[in-house]
């Protein structure tokens, strides 16, 4: 009798340890599952990141073009002012070739910087906002939308109104939005330069 109630005690035992075992194991797993498990990032986070990024690099790109150009803000000299103007916009467009519209904008970006300022086109001010817009901004036949290009030096400058700026990301004073027709540009704005546009982004 005391044989069997020892086996049967053993037996016990060897539950109780396999149950143990099994709960620490499943245990472990899903402490692994936790750490491997990837976190889900924003996606309007991430296209504004990207955006960003792009910017970044271009402003890297102005930085190391204007090292070897004169200094544009050591003289009053309009003619000097102009010409150095002209080398960093050569330099630029030297490094840049193979520029194309979407290498900043990309289609993600553009289709979010629409979303972004959708509110200020369709909204109650849209019209109001319009109509800055047409007033102020000069049309393609003005500026030709083609990336990598000078900015018409006789054509105006328009000002995006504030309602649109404050819904756009901010951007290093390398660089500024304009609008042209129903496009948005970035503009180089020591070199003069189409960095890239939006088309149809006023709508």
């Amino acid at each position: 009798m005391s044989q069997l109630n020892r086996g049967m005690g053993l037996v016990a035992l060897v539950i109780v340890l396999s149950a143990g075992a099994a709960q620490s194991e499943q245990s472990t797993l899903k402490s692994a599952k936790g750490t491997t498990r990837p976190t889900k990032a924003n996606p309007d986070a991430l296209v504004l990141q990207d955006f960003k990024h792009r910017v970044e690099q271009y402003v890297e790109l102005h930085k190391k073009a204007a090292k070897k150009s004169p200094p544009l803000k050591e003289t009053t000299d309009t003619a000097k002012i102009k010409a150095a103007q002209q080398v960093l916009a050569d330099t630029i467009q030297s490094a840049r070739t193979g520029a194309r519209r979407g290498d900043i904008f990309t289609p993600a970006v553009s289709r979010k910087f629409k979303q972004l300022m959708y509110t200020e086109l369709k909204g109650p001010d849209a019209r109001e906002t319009k109509k800055v817009i047409k007033e102020d901004a000069p049309s393609p036949a003005v500026v030709p939308l083609k990336v990598n290009t000078h900015y018409p030096e006789a054509a105006p400058l328009s000002t995006v109104p504030p309602n649109l700026l404050e819904r756009l990301p901010q951007l290093p004073p390398q660089v500024d939005y304009r609008i042209v027709g129903k496009a948005l540009l970035l503009r180089d704005v020591d070199a003069n330069l189409i960095v890239d546009y939006i088309p149809n982004a006023i709508q």
